[in-house]
């Protein structure tokens, strides 16, 4: 597809996020990497911080004050496999507003039970109806859906990492971000090629579910089925970009790497130790690309976002025994 045929988000779509967002998402720092190679300067950029434990809180945040408030009082609804459930049912509740929440079977038990802590109805439903699911609901009660990618608003949100990477590190030469369904790349890109032209922007998703580089290889999408997607530990990145998100990232990624299931186990394990930060699978991969890719990576300063930290303890045992 022909990125014309979208309309791609803006810097100035991410500054009014920004400003949106501010009471509700934590402005997380940049972590120097002193355990890193000092020829390639690391930075972590830890959203396992956030309220939620993850960077979606910001494109959820972003997305539900943009709802006009007339409509509010309907409640808002979304589907995820887990860390964006979170984020919309912390919102929401910040918001004052109702949620209910549509997550697939195979989701974390650690994240439907931080979901329905945060007083959201949860509906756990087959993976492959989640979406049918959660439309049906919006349809019934005439809420407002939150996508956990295909949104601009929420592409918007999560791209205000990037305004804070810029402003942490101007002379920023690298930024490695995970790619699922796209909304944090397409975000954080948007923000890094606006501000910083010269730095490089790669993504990076499991091997097992590596859709995105194949349909980026491609010059279009190409679809993997649910159950590939859904081998790699990296539960937070089984998703697969839409449209919207696959425009932005044909135009903006400067690349994209994949890593082995192995290599994510032991950048899980590096984090905890070397970096003393708690990082789920999905949050591990950059780490892991920059550990295990160097190869397919430009050299330079380099930031790797730990997208998010909610993985369970005894999973994370597990990781750090072997």
């Amino acid at each position: 597809m022909h990125t014309d045929v979208v309309n791609l988000t803006t810097l100035e779509d991410v500054t009014a996020a920004a400003e949106r967002i501010a009471d509700i998402a934590m402005r997380t720092p940049l972590l120097p990497g002193a355990w890193a190679d000092a020829h390639r300067p690391l930075w972590l950029k830890p959203e396992n911080l956030q309220p939620i434990g993850a960077f979606k809180i910001r494109g959820a945040a972003n997305a539900v004050a943009r709802i006009p408030v007339s409509e509010r009082a309907r409640g808002v609804v979304a589907y995820s496999s887990g860390n964006h459930a979170q984020a919309v049912a912390y919102v929401a509740k910040r918001f004052g507003i109702p949620a209910a929440i549509v997550v697939p079977e195979n989701t974390p038990a650690v994240k439907i039970e931080a979901t329905r802590a945060h007083g959201a109805e949860v509906v756990v439903v087959p993976i492959t109806d989640r979406e049918i699911v959660a439309e049906r609901l919006v349809a019934e009660r005439g809420a407002t859906l939150i996508p956990p990618f295909d949104h601009p608003d929420v592409i918007a949100g999560q791209g205000t990492i990037g305004l804070e990477i810029v402003a942490d590190l101007p002379d920023v030469e690298v930024v490695l971000v995970p790619v699922s369904g796209g909304g944090l790349a397409s975000g954080v890109a948007t923000a890094i090629k606006a501000l910083c032209p010269a730095a490089r922007v790669y993504g990076v998703e499991p091997a097992l579910a590596g859709d995105t580089a194949e349909s980026l290889a491609a010059g279009r999408l190409v679809r993997w089925s649910t159950q590939d997607r859904a081998r790699t530990i990296a539960d937070g990145l089984r998703a697969e970009p839409s449209e919207l998100t696959f425009a932005h990232l044909r135009k903006l990624l400067d690349g994209i790497v994949t890593v082995t299931e192995e290599e994510i186990r032991a950048a899980v394990a590096t984090l905890a130790t070397r970096a003393h930060l708690v990082a789920e699978p999905s949050g591990a991969v950059t780490t892991a690309a920059y550990l295990h890719r160097a190869a397919d990576l430009p050299r330079g300063r380099t930031v790797a976002i730990v997208s998010g930290g909610n993985l369970d303890p005894t999973e994370l045992a597990a990781m750090l025994s072997t």
